[in-house]
């Protein structure tokens, strides 16, 4: 992502996803004024490696040195992004929902939002624990 693709909007921080499947992702209180600070120091590119402007990209040195070090697993950008579905979930309630409405399988849960309408930016920041402290 691209420094100009973080913004404070919807009462939180999003930041705006291009491509394939493009949209906005809320970004967990917690990474505000980390993640706010290496967007303006990026501007127009690439936010990686902190707040240097003279900094070199540093997402691929950091996954060669972590990848496998120390007996750990390999550094795999799914797992990161199943750590942020399950933090998301855990701010929903949404095991808790899951196990009062006797759903155990992800299927059927796709099942039951088929037809409803996602709820807007604003919302998703509020459910999602993103908004600005």
């Amino acid at each position: 992502m691209r420094g100009t693709d973080v913004a404070r909007r919807a009462g939180g921080v999003i930041v705006t996803v291009r491509g394939t499947r493009p949209r906005t992702v809320p970004v967990l209180a917690r990474y505000h004024a980390r993640l706010l600070a290496a967007a303006r120091s990026a501007g127009n590119g690439l936010v990686c490696g902190g707040s240097d402007p003279a900094r070199r990209n540093l997402t691929n040195p950091l996954i060669r040195a972590l990848d496998g070090g120390s007996g750990l697993p390999r550094l795999d950008t799914s797992r990161l992004r199943a750590t942020w579905l399950a933090d998301c979930a855990e701010h929903l309630g949404l095991a808790t929902f899951m196990h009062a409405a006797g759903i155990s399988c992800s299927q059927r849960l796709g099942y039951l939002i088929a037809g409803l309408d996602p709820a807007g930016e604003a919302e998703a920041v509020r459910l999602l624990g993103a908004a600005r402290r």
